[in-house]
């Protein structure tokens, strides 16, 4: 366990179907997306107001499972809220798969009081940030 976590007053989106969930997060990817004519980014606290893009994270949810989806999507508006204003230390490490990545694992308790961690993948050689993935911590 990570001795910081930021904590959001955020509650996790609602909804008791993957369908109400992600009509939920998709409208508020869309609000993000509609500020930009290409590729939709919010501005990280952490990494001094560096782009943070956000399309790789429905290509990495459409490789899971249904419920593990929701599971996910639920925690999605928690997760933005953290990426945009916490500027605690992330726990970060290479990637195993391409030596030319690093993971940052971000933690954060949600407004219900649920733990839940925020992944971004950074390219070494570019520069560049991708929110991945949030999940609850189980």
């Amino acid at each position: 366990m990570v001795a910081e976590i930021y904590k959001t007053k955020i509650r996790h989106l609602s909804g008791s179907n993957y369908a109400e969930v992600s009509g939920n997060a998709r409208f508020l990817y869309k609000e993000i997306s509609s500020r930009t004519k290409r590729r939709p980014y919010i501005r990280s606290a952490y990494f001094k107001k560096e782009k943070i893009f956000l399309d790789y994270f429905w290509e990495h949810l459409m490789t899971k499972n249904q419920s593990d989806r929701l599971r996910r999507l639920k925690q999605y508006s928690c997760g933005l809220d953290l990426i945009k204003n916490s500027k605690i230390r992330p726990s970060s490490r290479i990637s195993k798969e391409k030596r030319s990545e690093m993971l940052h694992r971000f933690y954060g308790k949600n407004g219900c009081g649920e733990i839940f961690i925020v992944q971004i993948k950074e390219n070494l050689r570019t520069g560049e940030k991708a929110f991945i993935s949030v999940f609850p911590e189980d």
